[in-house]
């Protein structure tokens, strides 16, 4: 039996938003099949392999979806996917959600261990994995560690088949998926249509849980709230959007892509297998997309290649056709950084404040390429306890309240306490973790962040920092958020990370992982006095400087392409 993924909101609460047509109500693949027959040559998909149009995938799906349940896969399974961005990883999203299986995607660069714990935890009956991505072979890996052991008993029903996707040859043991695909008829198929409110997808959170958290959505969260938040940075509806995604499509951040870009908006998705400054570039010269997604530290990549090619004098140097926006969420973005992008993209960027475990927030198109920047504070709230700037919450999307942590009862406007939200992108539970939901939920289904910010007087959300996110000296604690937000005004720093390291005398001290900008490499690379000055002109407590500085050339990222915290925490405590 699959595991109970129980919806913790109020049953008429999620109703109403299909009843006043908050959500389409539909299932993901019902919406890509209309999408499909509204339009039925609009390029779908644009990977290494070339352009794929809405009906050469419909087939696609078709085949996959008749192969699933040849093997076995029923509605309500779940299955994981661990595959890079391209046209496999969308067939198999949309071939799940025809099926009425319960897709869990996560990114390529999660470890064996890690995915086959992913997959036990959810008691995942396959897996679709790349046979081959860049010296790692998934595929077998997987095989190999869900035949072994599992250190504890399993949450569900035992891993029955490995599919394995791509290029190279399928390992032994695994189904390949060119086989499926070929073999099927897709004449035979014919969707479950599943729920509207019923799982249609496993997010997991890049949290600072032991192990990361993974939470269920249904097709309306992801179609309508989502969906929502998205159709808000369309300036004109009838318009399908261009989207380069630069996120893996198995992150949170990615789940935009084939729920939310593909299937409830028409749009094209053009993917990069994975990321690389040079890659996205080119890709936005060819492509001309009109929302490109990814996190902020992409985005600093991307402006330093593009100033080295203005140094050299490059033939294509300035020329950047403009995007309608360049989307950054996953980690805090800077002013600097959005002001260097919006001139750069010549169009809006949005700083989106969101998480998988149901958080939506953004700063919108507001600004053009040359206006007044959303992110930058005015006169009377410039100080460091106003956080960053996240933008008006929507009902449509997320209602966000700021909470006191204890009580859960609303606090005034202008009050710092803990974001809670709770709207039509609302997740239904953590999946196979009710001490996840106790924690997390309250009991009228609003989703606890973690997250400490206000609500301005006009209503604006500002994110101050992690309720738990605390560096402590001493006895004294220190907000890495606050720190790195007053680090990045420094002109000799291009990105900055701020971690605790262990002391034997102060239990922890606060180190500055930094990649100085392009003009202050070498000899004028920033010193901790450098930025002890700085933080002091800014009117940072002595207490709250960093005491370790650690540079580096570029910041390293997970495999859902976030500053990689532990990583530099472990090398921060070695320099």
């Amino acid at each position: 039996m699959p595991l109970p993924l129980p919806d913790l909101l109020p049953p008429a609460l999620r109703r109403s938003w299909a009843l006043d047509g908050t959500c389409p109500d539909l299932d993901l693949y019902s919406l890509f099949r209309a999408r499909q027959i509204s339009d039925l040559h609009r390029t779908a998909v644009v990977d290494a392999k070339g352009k794929l149009c809405y009906t050469a995938l419909d087939r696609k799906v078709r085949c996959l979806a008749v192969g699933l349940r040849e093997l076995g896969v029923e509605a309500g399974d779940v299955v994981g996917v661990q595959l890079p961005n391209g046209r496999d990883a969308v067939i198999a999203d949309l071939a799940l959600a025809a099926v009425g299986a319960v897709a869990l995607p996560f990114p390529v660069g999660r470890g064996a261990a890690e995915a086959a714990s992913l997959l036990r935890r959810a008691g995942a009956v396959a897996v679709v994995a790349a046979t081959e991505h860049r010296g790692a072979r998934p595929a077998a890996e997987l095989l190999a560690s869900v035949a072994a052991p599992a250190p504890a008993p399993s949450a569900g029903p035992a891993l029955r088949h490995v599919i394995a996707a791509g290029p190279g040859r399928a390992p032994e043991g695994a189904v390949p998926l060119g086989e499926l695909l070929r073999r099927s008829d897709p004449t035979a198929f014919v969707s479950a249509r599943p729920d509207p409110d019923g799982a249609a997808r496993i997010l997991v959170s890049s949290g600072s849980e032991a192990e990361p958290k993974m939470v269920a959505y249904s097709h309306n969260a992801l179609a309508g709230g989502r969906g929502n938040f998205f159709a808000s940075l369309m300036p004109d509806p009838a318009t399908p959007p261009r989207c380069l995604f630069l996120v893996p499509l198995a992150s949170a951040f990615g789940s935009n892509g084939t729920a939310v870009a593909l299937a409830r908006h028409g749009g094209t998705l053009v993917l990069l297998d994975h990321f690389t400054p040079r890659a996205a570039i080119d890709a936005v010269r060819e492509h001309e997309p009109t929302h490109i997604l990814g996190v902020p530290t992409m985005a600093r990549m991307i402006l330093d290649l593009l100033e080295q090619e203005r140094r050299e004098q490059h033939p294509q140097a300035g020329k950047l056709p403009a995007p309608t926006a360049l989307v950054l969420g996953g980690a805090p973005l800077d002013a600097t950084t959005a002001a260097e992008a919006r001139r750069a993209f010549g169009c809006a960027v949005v700083n989106l404040y969101g998480s998988a475990d149901g958080v939506n927030c953004h700063t919108g198109l507001g600004a053009a390429p040359d206006g007044p920047d959303p992110l930058a504070e005015g006169p009377d709230e410039g100080s460091a306890d106003r956080g960053v700037v996240a933008g008006r919450p929507d009902p449509r999307v997320a209602d966000i309240r700021v909470a006191d942590p204890t009580t859960h009862e609303p606090l005034p406007a202008g009050t710092v306490g803990e974001i809670v939200a709770r709207g039509p992108m609302t997740p239904l539970c953590y999946v196979g973790a009710p001490e996840l939901d106790a924690r997390y939920r309250t009991p009228e289904g609003w989703v606890r962040t973690g997250d400490l910010g206000l609500l301005d007087e006009h209503g604006v959300l500002h994110v101050v920092g992690r309720l738990k996110d605390v560096v402590i000296r001493g006895g004294a604690n220190i907000s890495p958020a606050e720190v790195e937000r007053e680090l990045s005004a420094h002109p000799s720093i291009r990105d900055v990370v701020c971690v605790g390291v262990p002391d034997p005398l102060m239990g922890e001290r606060l180190a500055a992982c930094v990649v100085p900008s392009a003009h202050a490499a070498g000899a004028g690379a920033p010193t901790l006095d450098d930025l002890g000055r700085h933080l002091t002109d800014r009117g940072l407590a002595r207490a709250k400087h960093p005491e370790r500085l650690l540079l580096v050339p570029e910041m390293p990222l997970t495999p859902a392409g976030k500053p990689d915290r532990t990583a530099l925490r472990e090398r921060a405590a070695h320099a």
